[in-house]
């Protein structure tokens, strides 16, 4: 099992590829196309590549759950990457900074970042392929 696609409603279509662009310069707009969600036109996009993707859809209105609160909605949602250093200095380059600077450790490191939208994205780099050594819990 694994997740194919999350599907987001976005404010502004370019400037959310800009952020995502430049996380994952390897994926690309699949397709996309032109429809009436709720009785609201929209444009949609599929980014990514030929396993997994980013559904982002615009007409987005409100602002996205404050993610400094208890409020129900999606806290963040985490990709792995090959080299999160990397990562950082590429959303640097088109305007992003770290969010939350995350966990440093010998098992990995992780990043944070809003997207233009408000979500929280976060990135980790697992620096060993040992599943005990990756999933360490203080219980």
């Amino acid at each position: 099992m694994r997740l194919e696609h999350l599907n987001l409603v976005v404010n502004d279509l370019e400037e959310t590829l800009t952020f995502y662009r430049a996380a994952f310069p390897h994926w690309r707009v699949r397709g996309g196309g032109e429809s009436t969600w709720h009785g609201t036109p929209r444009k949609w996009l599929h980014f990514g590549d030929d396993y997994q993707y980013l559904s982002l859809n615009d007409s987005g209105t409100g602002a996205a759950r404050d993610l400094k609160s208890n409020a129900i909605g999606l806290a963040h949602f985490a990709y792995v990457v090959d080299n999160v250093d990397a990562l950082v200095v590429r959303l640097a380059n088109v305007g992003y900074q770290i969010a939350i600077m995350g966990a440093v450790n010998e098992a990995y490191k992780s990043r944070y970042f809003i997207d233009p939208n408000g979500f929280e994205v976060e990135f980790v780099e697992y620096l060993t392929d040992i599943p005990s050594e990756r999933n360490q819990y203080d219980c």
